[in-house]
């Protein structure tokens, strides 16, 4: 699913908000080399986990739509907070946020921004799930992302 949703009260609660720059500034993957591709790489591991995780996700992007981007979304939404100013996805996420989401950022002004009752993983806990379901193993990966909701 890409594009804008609802984000009303008839949402299901326990969304998973991922600040798509900060997680993926934290993969040490040559992403600064080619920041499309880094974005279309991570919506696709995302997209994996999160069909065997089952949890709505929301994966949002500083900048403008990338059309590959929003191709490998299968399972979870997409945004794109194009404004042009730095931190806009961080702004799109206080919006969305929640009480019983989970955002996954290691930005501490994100995290001061968020409302009560929003818990907070870092980009790590999310970075081993996705490898532990990258080669197949997507129970190890949902086994790690549960085991991360008490904290990292």
């Amino acid at each position: 699913m890409t594009g804008p949703a609802a984000d009303g009260p008839d949402d299901p609660p326990g969304r998973w908000l991922v600040d798509g720059n900060n997680v993926m500034g934290s993969r040490p993957d040559g992403w600064w080399r080619d920041r499309t591709a880094a974005k279309v790489r991570l919506t696709g591991d995302l997209s994996r986990l999160a069909v065997v995780v089952g949890q709505p996700t929301i994966l949002v992007f500083d900048g403008h739509p990338i059309r590959a981007a929003t191709a490998a979304a299968d399972g979870i939404e997409v945004r794109f907070a194009g404004s042009g100013r730095a931190d806009a996805a961080d702004d799109e996420i206080v919006a969305i946020a929640r009480a019983g989401d989970t955002v996954v950022t290691a930005d501490r002004g994100l995290i001061e921004r968020l409302p009560d009752g929003v818990d907070v993983v870092g980009p790590i806990t999310l970075l081993t799930a996705l490898l532990g379901s990258s080669d197949g193993g997507c129970s190890t990966g949902r086994q790690r992302l549960e085991s991360a909701e008490g904290g990292e």
